[in-house]
């Protein structure tokens, strides 16, 4: 058994209905502010990596982000709409997709192509789909607000 399939059953076990009573009542929704305060703390990580060397902090934060992932994908599975399988290979169908100078035979001379490409193919995955910018605005909204609250729980 490799570590990551190791962590995804100590999830499940945790959900479990003999499992945490914390984690069996947590929900997509309950989960945003530890998503965002996870994430500040991941770039609190690598300013302490950048500044001292040490990887210790970026590794752990790292490590705390990456199980609201699991879980989140765990809540999903329980709800039956996607699993953590579908997650990755989202994401890796995604990376094909977008390095057509990697994974296909696209040239490019510099980064600045790269990403040229990368929104341009963005463009053409997204037309057709629903307007998610109406959702983003407010999820930027929401989370500044995540921020400030997390900010005072910090003492920051």
């Amino acid at each position: 058994m490799d570590s990551f399939d190791n962590f995804r059953r100590i999830i499940k076990r945790l959900r479990a209905e003999d499992g945490c009573p914390w984690d069996r009542e947590q929900t997509h929704g309950s989960l945003k502010a530890p998503v965002i305060e996870e994430a500040a703390e991941v770039i609190s990580g690598i300013n302490i990596y950048d500044e001292t060397g040490n990887p210790e902090n970026l590794k752990e934060e790292l490590g705390d982000l990456l199980l609201l992932i699991v879980m989140q994908a765990q809540i999903a599975e329980e709800e039956g709409i996607f699993t953590i399988d579908d997650v990755i290979s989202g994401i890796t169908e995604k990376m094909i997709r977008r390095h057509p100078h990697v994974f296909g035979d696209t040239k490019v001379n510099d980064s600045r192509e790269v990403l040229d490409n990368w929104e341009e193919i963005k463009k053409l995955e997204k037309a057709g789909k629903e307007d998610d910018r109406p959702y983003l605005a407010g999820a930027f909204d929401e989370a500044g607000d995540l921020i400030e609250r997390a900010r005072r729980r910090k003492g920051l």
